[in-house]
């Protein structure tokens, strides 16, 4: 491949090095004709030397302005949030287990900010500006959800998190298969 390259570029120089001199010509019709090579014997043609073209230095670089925290520790927003739905021990009846949790968020969050739900503290899906999550199949038994606002531009720091909240999922058993 390097050796295409080197060949093409030995074999193109000597087409570089001769487009520095014009001719100019000037046909019995008074045509202006320019050409690399000089006219032939007898009509008159104009040398004309190429000079370099102009070009002007790049303008110097300007310094980028000092990154600045997007949120200063004493401008940060304290934030309240909590769990409206489903309440503190709640009883979700037989089914899939599915049910739908709500939070109150108080201010309205910011751009970079998030809402996160804990079940049994584990994430649960993708941290979201939304304050309602639709939860499917979630395990028979006790879980313990909370929410939690999240600054995603500082690593996922908590900047406020409700108070747990207890449910317990009911679903049928496989044990307990009805006796007819």
């Amino acid at each position: 491949m390097l050796r295409r390259v080197l060949v093409a570029l030995l074999v193109l120089l000597p087409v570089f090095s001769g487009a520095e001199t014009l001719y100019k010509t000037t046909d019995r019709d008074g045509n202006v004709i320019f050409s690399d090579t000089p006219a032939p014997e007898g009509v008159v043609s104009e040398k004309i030397t190429v000079r370099e073209p102009n070009t002007a230095p790049p303008p110097p670089a300007m310094p980028a302005p000092p990154a600045e925290p997007k949120r200063a520790t004493a401008e940060a927003t304290v934030y309240s949030v909590a769990i409206v739905f489903p309440t503190d021990e709640t009883t979700i009846p037989n089914g899939p287990g599915n049910f739908s949790v709500s939070a109150e968020v108080e201010p309205p969050l910011q751009d970079d900010d998030k809402l996160q739900l804990y079940i049994d503290g584990v994430p649960w899906g993708e941290p979201q500006s939304v304050p309602s999550w639709s939860l499917t199949n979630v395990f028979r038994g006790e879980h313990k959800l909370k929410v939690a606002v999240i600054d995603t531009d500082n690593d996922d720091k908590h900047l406020a998190t409700s108070e747990p909240i207890r449910v317990y999922v009911h679903r049928p058993s496989i044990n307990f298969r009805n006796r007819d």
